[in-house]
Order: C-alpha cells, then structure tokens, then sequence
C-alpha cells in the first residue's frame, strides 16, 4: 500500500467509500473552504511503459487533440486526463504511455468499425470502455449491444491474450431535460439494461469492472445530480473527478502492487 498526497474538497468526505477509495481518510470539514490534505489510496501494477486506451464516445472524447505533436490538448479534459495526471505524478518510474481516442457521438456499432485502426493496431497493455449513452439515446437494442461489444472484446483479446480490460457501465442522472419523470424512466431503463450486458460481459471476460451508475446514483443522493452532471448524462469536472477516482481504486484492487 502507498501513500500519496492529492488534493479534495472538505464537502467530499460525506461520500463515503462510494466515491472515495476504501481506505481514504478525509479530515473533517472545518466550514471553511478550501483545499485540504489529501488521502490514501492503493495503485495498480503496471509494467514499466505500458499503454493505456481509452475508448468510448463524448464521455470520454473531451476534445482530446487530434493533432498528438500538441501535448498540451492531446488527452482533452475528461476522467482520461485525470487519470493520466494523477498517475503520472504518483506512478512517474512507471513511464505509461496514455491515449484517449474517444469520440464524440459514438455508439457502439462506431467504435467495432473504427476498432482495427483505434484499438488493435495501437497494442495496448490495457484497454479502458465507456460506451452506451448514445446507444441508449438512438435506440440501439441490447442484443445488438451486447453483440457488437463482444466483438470488440473477442477481437482485442485475441491480438493480445494479456490485455487488461476495464469496462465502465453506462449511466445517466436526472438532470436537465431527464428532470421530466417521463424522459428520465425511458433513458433510466433503456440505460439499465445495457448496464446489465456491460456487466454480464465483465463477468463472462474477467475484466476489471466500474459501476459507474451505482457511483453516480450513491453520489447524487449525497448532494444531487445537479452537482455531478448538468444534463444526466454529460459529468461536470466533479463528475469526470468521481470517475477517475473509482477508476483508479478498482484498477488497483484488480492489479495491485505488491
């Protein structure tokens, strides 16, 4: 186990091991706002140089650079580049080698037939999803779901057998329009369902899996889903925040150093 300083908001410690690693200790808010001394929490085992790749659709894209000579755009600014800072700092003998080719308006139909290009022929030694929201949103069913996922699975773990794979569900909050009880029960189940698949599919491939809506849903009725996302389906930095955390915390939990 590893200690490492980072830095959280007094109002985060009402959130319990739900958005906070299993053994973090936040200080005790003090009604004053500011920055305060940061947590514990394990880190994954990585080999060093490995490569990180993160796919998925608008959740994930945050603009990343498409030209990669201009570091200073190249992971955008989602969970991916928060990840990516948080390790680089605490993990820097480890060298990883990070990419984000998320892309905005995805399903997961788009990502099977960019797949050679933006996954198999980059080898990654861990493969990170998020995808659903828009297949959720163009009615995409989840058969049809869960076959093109397994495709994406089967095809990146038979060009490398030792890929590590994290899967993240879907996940939705009823914020801006979904504030209409009729819109929030047609996404909130179309939505649960694929979950269910991403989780079946995590079970059947023995990947690393984030349930990001039980995160949501448990951190939403801490403060509101206001707080987290500001139209149920986009994170605010908070929510992309809240991501990276639990990302990181399962990842270690999976991986961990010895």
């Amino acid at each position: 186990m590893l200690n490492r300083r980072t830095f959280i908001t007094s109002s985060m410690a009402a959130l319990g091991s739900a958005t906070l690693s299993s053994n973090a200790k936040a200080e005790q808010p003090t009604g004053e706002t500011k920055a305060v001394g940061g947590y514990s929490y394990q880190l994954p085992s990585f080999k060093k140089g490995s490569r990180l790749l993160f796919q998925g659709d608008s959740i994930t894209d945050m603009k990343w650079g498409r030209d990669q000579s201009d570091r200073n755009h190249y992971l955008g600014h989602s969970y991916v580049f928060l990840i990516a800072a948080r390790l680089g700092v605490d993990m820097p003998e480890a060298q990883l080698d990070i990419y984000n080719r998320g892309i905005s308006g995805n399903a997961v139909a788009n990502l099977r037939k960019r797949w050679s290009k933006d996954a198999i022929d980059m080898k990654p030694d861990v493969l990170s999803i998020l995808i659903g929201t828009n297949d959720v949103g163009s009615g995409v069913q989840a058969d049809d779901f869960q076959a093109d996922y397994r495709y994406l699975l089967d095809s990146s773990k038979n060009a490398n057998p030792d890929l590590r794979i994290v899967l993240l569900d879907p996940f939705v909050l009823p914020t801006g329009k979904l504030k209409d009880k009729e819109a929030w029960k047609s996404r909130q189940s179309a939505t649960d369902k694929l979950g269910v698949v991403v989780a079946q599919l995590a079970k059947d491939y023995n990947t690393a899996h984030i349930k990001t809506q039980e995160i949501f849903d448990t951190a939403a009725a801490s403060v509101s889903p206001e707080h987290w996302m500001w139209d149920g389906i986009h994170p605010l930095p908070q929510g992309h925040e809240l991501i990276a955390r639990n990302w990181i915390q399962e990842v270690s939990a999976r991986w961990p150093q010895e």
